[in-house]
This record gives structure tokens, sequence and C-alpha cells, in this order.
């Protein structure tokens, strides 16, 4: 085998290795679903919804997403100024504190509205249904923490 065509071979079966590797460990350390996946998945796929419910949830969904995403470009903006801040200072100062400040002052806001939305979406639903939703919001917010693996 030719020198070049060696080294094709062994960039491939690398890659091909890699690749390999790669998609065994998104199967076995896959990350936990996030909160609002599961609850999109409960409220579109178990909760049988009727046309009407299916109506109002996706308006409730639309709102929402707009609002989230207003307070997400918020938030990049409050890191952009963080970002500038600790360049100024060097440290911990008061323009870092206040950029800081802001940041937690969007998020909370961020959290207070998918409170808000989750309610909305809640109002909506039967009382069957409901029962359905708190208990997979409680074991959504009350599951542990994954645990980092050791280096």
């Amino acid at each position: 085998m030719r020198g070049t065509a060696r080294y094709g071979l062994v960039a491939l079966v690398a890659f091909a290795a890699a690749l390999a590797a790669v998609l065994v460990a998104r199967a076995w350390i896959a990350p936990e679903p996030r909160v609002e996946s599961e609850v999109h998945a409960l409220i579109h796929q178990k909760l049988e919804l009727d046309a009407a419910q299916e109506r109002r949830i996706h308006a409730l969904e639309a709102d929402f997403a707009r609002r989230r995403e207003a307070m997400e470009a918020e938030m990049r903006a409050d890191n952009a100024r963080l970002a500038q801040a600790i360049a100024a200072e060097h440290g911990y100062g008061p323009k870092v504190a206040e950029a800081v400040d802001r940041s937690h002052h969007v998020m909370g806001m961020l959290q207070k509205e998918t409170l808000k939305h989750i309610f909305a979406m809640r109002a909506v639903l039967r009382p069957d249904q409901a029962a359905q939703f708190d208990a997979a919001i409680v074991k959504a917010l009350t599951r542990p923490a994954p645990v980092p693996p050791e280096r």
C-alpha cells in the first residue's frame, strides 16, 4: 500500500472510531431531558387534549415563546455588559457587581414568566389532566441534579 493511501486509510479509521465513540457516549451518557421538554411531551402526547385545549395551549406557547425570546436576548446583552465590566475592572468591582445584579434580575423575571406560563397552561386542563400535569412538574423540579463524572 502506498504512503498516501495508508494515511488516508488511517484517517478514515480514526474518523470512524471517533464517530462511534460519540454515538456510544450519547446513548449511554445522555443528559436528562429539560423540564420544558418533559412538560411539552406530556401535554402534547400523553394528556389527550381536545381540539379547543390544543388551540388554547398553542396560543399560550406562542405568546410565551415571544416573551422568553425577548428575555433571553436581554440576558445575552447582560452577558456582554458583564464581559465589558470584567475587562474594565479585572476584578469584582462595582461595574461587575451591577452587571451581575442586572442579569440576575432578568433571570428572575424569566423564571416568574415561566411559572405564569405553566399555570396558564394548567388552567386549560381538565382536573384529571391537571393532576398528571402537577405530578410531572413536581417530578421534574425535584429530580436530583446529575452528578458530574470524576476527573
